[in-house]
């Protein structure tokens, strides 16, 4: 298989649309990840007692019925701006000493592409990503469909991600 060519802005992009920009450069022991899966849990508890991954607020939100989903949405947003603001004004860094970087990314039509059919995806299935396993802890085995199909969508892109615009 030949080998792709990129000129020069083409990789610049790139080197920021890599994943894992700051990923942590320590290593640790296996059990030192369980203390994300406690987060993941409580988070998931979190997101059923909030109605967060309920099909019916979903649905009332793309049908402009109901504020709450937006309300979670926008609280989210400002948290997250807030967050920005502050690790960038203080210059935090994580709990191990190391630097948090934040790279500017440049805004292109696949992005449009990809929150389109993300929100397409979103409004069919009723849900996002982020809430299939609790929606799958509650119960709801038949959004395992949904997971696989997210699975297979992220193997897809990945497949053909050098021959898709960015």
């Amino acid at each position: 298989m030949q080998k792709p060519t990129y000129n020069n802005a083409d990789l610049e992009v790139r080197s920021l649309d890599t994943m894992c920009v700051n990923e942590s450069a320590l290593e640790h022991r296996w059990y030192h990840n369980l203390k994300y899966l406690t987060v993941g849990v409580f988070f998931g508890i979190v997101f059923i007692k909030a109605e967060v991954i309920s099909w019916f607020r979903i649905q009332e939100m793309f049908r402009l019925q109901s504020f709450h989903m937006y309300g979670i949405i926008g609280s989210a947003i400002l948290v997250a701006m807030a967050s920005i603001f502050l690790i960038k004004k203080f210059r935090a860094k994580t709990i191990y000493g190391e630097e948090i970087v934040f790279h500017d990314k440049k805004f292109n039509k696949g992005q449009i592409y990809g929150g389109l059919i993300f929100g397409l995806g979103w409004a069919l299935t009723g849900a996002c990503p982020g809430p299939l396993f609790a929606q799958i802890g509650t119960g709801a085995t038949a959004v395992a469909v949904t997971l696989l199909s997210a699975i297979a969508g992220t193997w897809i892109y990945g497949y053909f991600r050098e021959k898709l615009p960015h």
